[in-house]
């Protein structure tokens, strides 16, 4: 029942019928799983097998990290029979069944016994083992040309990540520079004049920003006080805000008036090409003798002002355009006379941005207010109390951008702020 499997294998298709009548009264047909395994990679049996119907496997190294598949036999496969012939009569790789299959176990006393009838039929096994051994031997020729060729990537995606490893601290230490250059250029103390509490905070949105603050002092009852604010962040915004800075501390050194002061640097902001960045600027002079704050605002928010029940003032104001941008551009130009007791507070929009996406967002004037009757605090108290409300109660930072606040506070009526 087996003659017409046998007569497709090259090796037995010149069998003469006694030969294989013997294989049929030698051997029995055996069924076998997916999954099971009918020989295993160096042990050794008396017995070998033809593959009747299904597949095979031939697989190395079996159930180890190395295990890696050889290849199917089909139907007509001889399975085992070359261990006959190697060292210790071992097999040189396991045999597991992917499919549903039958196989002849035949005795390997029946293969001797053929072979000493017909010595021709070894000429023809050693044909068929050094054509296992080619194929076995180009599969692990092919398998090393590919595991150098993962090797070689691995190795390049290294050399890539390195250097961008490379790059990326490059880049961090440069942006640690920017932003220890960053802190420098802001006031190291704040300036003093009697009767007058100054407070002052800057906390940039990333690394380094584009908001800054400076006190300029103009002469012994005047000092200029800016805020700028660069409509971006990061490295561009970080240098547009240095070259900012400059001008308007050069300008407020030159000119007697906030606006004057805010042209010249709206003029030296539009010779160079801004990336199209601009940036919103609040100059003031505060006189400690008149007891006002003269002051210019380019696209800024207005001050609050609240006198010296904690209340707030009105604050007039008109369009004021941000430099940068426009040749003939429009200020805001106001004049606030500070009452005896009263707080004055100027900002970047980090601050009124960052309250206004609050789920019940508070009135920047009335926080302020409540601030004051509630801590008794000072000025840079006030900056402070404002910075832990827009971080939110977790202490993690809500805002999105630079958080910049200048508070200014006058004694009242019995020489401390009430």
């Amino acid at each position: 029942m087996y003659s017409d499997v046998i007569r497709e294998i090259p090796l037995f298709k010149n069998l003469p019928d006694d030969d294989l009548g013997s294989l049929a009264a030698a051997s029995y047909e055996c069924i076998f799983q997916p999954g099971e395994v009918l020989l295993r990679e160096g042990f050794r049996n008396d017995y070998f097998f033809i593959l009747l119907d299904g597949d095979v496997e031939i697989i190395k190294s079996l159930g180890t990290s190395d295990e890696r598949r050889l290849g199917i036999s089909t139907r007509g496969a001889l399975l085992g029979e070359i261990s006959r012939f190697s060292q210790g009569g071992t097999h040189t790789a396991s045999v597991r069944a992917y499919t549903s299959c039958s196989l002849l176990r035949v005795p390997f006393s029946w293969l001797d016994a053929v072979l000493s009838r017909n010595p021709e039929m070894a000429y023809d096994l050693m044909r068929l083992y050094c054509s296992r051994l080619d194929h076995s031997e180009n599969l692990t020729i092919k398998d090393l040309r590919e595991k150098n060729r993962e090797l070689t990537q691995a190795y390049n995606d290294l050399k890539i990540a390195q250097a961008a490893m490379i790059e990326k601290e490059k880049l961090e230490q440069e942006m640690r520079l920017a932003s220890q250059i960053q802190r420098n250029i802001l006031p190291k103390t704040l300036p003093y004049f009697p009767g007058l509490d100054i407070g002052a905070l800057m906390i940039p949105a990333k690394q380094v920003g584009g908001d800054f603050y400076d006190f300029i002092i103009l002469d012994d009852h005047r000092v200029g006080i800016v805020i700028g604010d660069v409509c971006d962040k990061g490295m561009p915004a970080a240098l547009l805000m240095a070259l900012t800075y400059s001008s308007v501390r050069m300008e407020a050194l030159r000119k007697n008036s906030p606006s004057e002061t805010l042209k010249a640097v709206n003029r030296h902001l539009l010779q160079i090409d801004c990336s199209d960045m601009f940036v919103t600027l609040i100059y003031g002079i505060f006189d400690n003798k008149s007891m006002t704050f003269d002051y210019a605002r380019a696209g800024h928010p207005k001050p609050v002002l609240l006198d010296d029940d904690h209340q707030p003032l009105p604050v007039p104001y008109n369009l004021g355009q941000a430099v940068g941008i426009f040749e003939g551009f429009t200020l805001d130009h106001e004049t606030l006379p500070i009452p005896e007791g009263g707080t004055l507070m100027i900002y970047s929009d980090g601050l009124s941005e960052t309250l206004e996406d609050q789920e019940n967002p508070p009135d920047l004037p009335q926080l302020c207010a409540s601030i004051l009757r509630s801590e008794s605090t000072s000025a840079q108290g006030l900056c402070e109390e404002l910075w832990k409300t827009a971080a939110g109660s977790s202490g993690e930072s809500l805002i999105k951008d630079d958080f910049t606040v200048v508070v200014l506070r006058l004694e009242g009526r019995f020489g401390k702020n009430s």
